[in-house]
């Protein structure tokens, strides 16, 4: 999140990085009623590794029984790569 406000403010628009940043956060507590509502990440296929879609980004989660992790906050135009610890 802070690379989100860091790029902005370089590009001499930081209002719409925090801006981002608090839009990209209030979708993400959405999950806590919801936490079925992002669509499994076509590059896993895996039940349990979602993602909202919050253009231009993705909100990229992991979905467990009791709780739900946040993995990356990813620009959409890039290739998503996880780490074996990360999809373990």
């Amino acid at each position: 999140m802070e690379n989100i406000k860091e790029h902005y403010e370089n590009e001499g628009v930081l209002h719409i990085g925090k801006q981002f940043v608090v839009s990209i956060i209030d979708h993400i507590q959405t999950l806590s009623d919801s936490p079925d509502i992002g669509r499994k990440v076509p590059e896993f296929d895996e039940e349990k590794v979602r993602e909202l879609i919050h253009s231009p980004f993705r909100i990229v989660y992991l979905r467990e029984r009791n709780s739900i992790h946040i993995i990356r906050v990813w620009r959409s135009e890039r290739l998503l790569m996880l780490s074996q610890n990360q999809r373990n």
